[in-house]
């Protein structure tokens, strides 16, 4: 059959190629977008998309963090620091980055892997990957 010119086969090829489900391209690796608490229930961490890095603020202090921090001399607002800074992917649901200590006034390597169904766990390292701390945070 002929439409317009065409074969209609043609036609139904054309807009099927066209109209491909978006699920048949690669599928993204989970991120850990969305609220997480620490181990102490202390903070709550907001974990964003910041350009093609991962980003956290802090959105929430318990008073023991707030008194932690400025035992510590930190003397910025705890709710509204970075915590968590410059994650790129390293692996599927793995991201290496810097994550912000406020009670020790300290910047360190770090990583984190995504544990579903709601899990977050997060180590820190001093230089060379030495020394390192490690918490599991849940998701909120």
């Amino acid at each position: 059959m002929r439409l317009f010119g065409l074969n209609m086969l043609a036609v139904a090829a054309v807009l099927l190629i066209g109209a491909a489900p978006p699920e048949l391209t690669p599928p993204q690796a989970a991120a850990p977008f969305g609220m997480w608490r620490n181990p102490h229930k202390t903070i709550i961490v907001h974990i964003y998309p910041c350009a093609s890095e991962l980003c956290g603020k802090i959105v929430w202090a318990a008073p023991d963090a707030i008194a932690d921090a400025r035992d510590a001399h930190y003397d910025k607002p705890l709710v509204g620091t970075e915590l968590l800074s410059n994650y790129r992917p390293d692996g599927p649901g793995r991201w290496a980055g810097t994550v912000f200590v406020p009670d020790r006034g300290s910047s360190y390597s770090s990583k984190i892997v995504l544990q579903p169904p709601a899990q977050l766990d997060i180590s820190g390292c001093l230089i060379g990957g030495f020394f390192c701390k490690h918490q599991t945070w849940d998701r909120v």
